[in-house]
């Protein structure tokens, strides 16, 4: 895999975060530049036997969902997650074809992106967090990037397994 420039071009903080948080999430995209269909749907690992690739495609999809539609936003939340199934978005990626769920994670992306631009880095959730505080988007914006970066390391590992590729 080759690595994807994570230089901003300008360097004010909205611009350092928002390229840190395209970087990750291009990563992830490239993290799945030739998997097979059966090797994105493929489990590896019994401890966490929904973590394959598409499950952790959706994952990061539905995670962005909720951090900037339902928590800073305050929009229902619809999410396929329920309380007996909290990690139902990546059970049922299987289900999708992968190339589909990475259509939907850069569209929804790229909504981001404008949501984004168009808010104060200061702009504080409508709906409080467990312990809560009600966050910023600064802070959503560094939750995300954490989040993305940590599964990419998940990636990783999956596509060792599968099929030897590594990355940077």
């Amino acid at each position: 895999m080759t690595r994807i420039d994570d230089t901003p071009p300008a360097w004010d903080e909205r611009t350092q975060l928002a390229t840190f948080l395209d970087y990750a999430r291009d990563t992830a995209r490239a993290k799945c530049d030739g998997v097979s269909a059966e090797n994105a749907r493929k489990s590896l690992l019994s401890g966490s036997p929904l973590m394959t690739v598409s499950g952790l495609i959706n994952h990061l999809r539905w995670v962005e969902y909720y951090w900037f539609q339902v928590v800073l936003l305050g929009e229902e939340d619809r999410g396929p997650w329920t309380e007996e199934d909290p990690d139902r978005e990546m059970r049922i990626a299987v289900d999708f074809p992968l190339a589909q769920l990475l259509d939907e994670y850069a569209e929804q992306s790229a909504r981001y992106r404008e949501l984004v631009a168009g808010n104060a880095l200061e702009k504080r959730a409508q709906r409080a967090v467990r312990n809560g505080l009600y966050v910023d988007l600064r802070w959503i914006l560094l939750h995300l990037t954490e989040e993305t970066a940590r599964h990419n390391g998940h990636l990783d590992i999956l596509r060792e397994l599968l099929d030897g590729t590594t990355g940077d």
